[in-house]
């Protein structure tokens, strides 16, 4: 297990971070996520760490906070030292009895949110707090104060965001800057060898501004782990059979998954892995969330940061899921070429 630093901060976290999606399956969709009690959870959570896991990820949202409480029960239970565990979670959907102010990025949202957070996590404080989405209806000077609010009194240590455009970050990191704020250190992202839509804007943006990137659903909500055909089949009780999320351009993704499947082949490890490891080896990652329903799945994928890549077996990836050019992307190559050799040159 490598530990990267967590954008431009001084902290250092594993380049896989247990996500707790599944933990819970109260309500709805997250019953087709993962259905987790208190104790496969715990075993979950106790060989991420042993296997030099540092970094948890959750939400107030999942499984309706019950993800949170059998996070924090876990964390209690297995007596892990509080300073050895990076701790992150959200706030943005909808929580409590779903009133009009239960939701979005206002400030009076925040502050309730994050002490029933901190309450269910059985924390005095979060490592790490992300934005879960854009709230269009509250001005971002007021969310960005509250998030400063809950730094100041220590509360929090970090702030992030999730699912933001890059104008979206970038107007924010501005005022951040120009009233003296916390800036958001992190973005969550959904990011796969087959959803590259990122790299366009999002990812210069990360590496211009030093933002680290938490990637969500690295498997495409299992589309990715190879039990699944061109012809929707898969394994029984594969989720993707229930809840097919994230949106995927399915005759990319297998294209991917057909290159995936002879480098993995040859080198005797799972199609899966070979996603992850594909990430792993993208420099603007800073950690990649997994998540699982069975000690097996998160033994496979702990596997994936052994796995590395010849430059032929890199090519061969990239080549088969390198994005469909745009514009202005192809301006942009094409007119900064000397520069950039200008550049190479010195």
């Amino acid at each position: 297990m490598r530990y990267q630093k967590l954008g431009n901060t001084g902290l250092f976290v594993s380049e896989l971070c247990l996500g707790t999606m599944t933990f819970g399956g109260e309500g709805g969709m997250w019953g087709k996520i993962g259905q987790l009690r208190q104790a496969e959870a715990e075993q979950l959570v106790g060989s991420a760490l042993d296997a030099g896991i540092n970094f948890i990820d959750t939400a107030n949202v999942y499984s309706e906070g019950r993800s949170e409480e059998i996070t924090g029960q876990a964390l209690k239970n297995l007596k892990v030292p509080r300073e050895n565990v990076v701790v992150a979670t959200k706030v943005f959907g909808e929580t409590g009895t779903a009133g009009v102010n239960s939701r979005g990025s206002s400030r009076y949202h925040i502050i309730n949110s994050v002490k029933e957070s901190l309450r269910r996590l059985q924390l005095d404080h979060l490592d790490l707090y992300q934005l879960h989405g854009f709230d269009p209806a509250t001005p971002m000077e007021e969310t960005l104060r509250a998030l400063d609010s809950l730094v100041q009194q220590g509360h929090v240590r970090y702030v992030g965001v999730s699912n933001w455009a890059a104008w979206q970050i970038m107007k924010a990191l501005g005022i951040s800057d120009k009233l003296g704020l916390a800036r958001f250190v992190s973005l969550q992202a959904y990011y796969t060898i087959a959803g590259r839509d990122l790299e366009r804007e999002l990812v210069p943006m990360m590496q211009s501004e030093g933002v680290g990137l938490m990637v969500w659903s690295p498997l495409a909500g299992g589309l990715l782990s190879g039990k699944y055909d061109r012809n929707g089949q898969g394994e029984a009780g594969g989720r993707r059979l229930e809840f097919d999320f994230p949106p995927v351009n399915k005759d990319r993704a297998f294209d991917c998954v057909d290159v995936m499947r002879t480098i993995a082949d040859s080198k005797g490890v799972s199609v899966a892995q070979i996603a992850l490891a594909w990430l792993l080896h993208q420099p603007v990652v800073s950690s990649v969330i997994i998540g699982a329903k069975r000690a097996n799945q998160l033994e496979d994928n702990l596997a994936a940061t052994d796995i590395r890549f010849t430059e032929d077996e890199l090519q061969q990836l990239n080549a088969v899921s390198e994005l469909p050019r745009e514009y202005p992307g192809w301006m942009l190559e094409r007119q900064g070429e000397y520069r950039r050799n200008q550049l190479a040159a010195k």
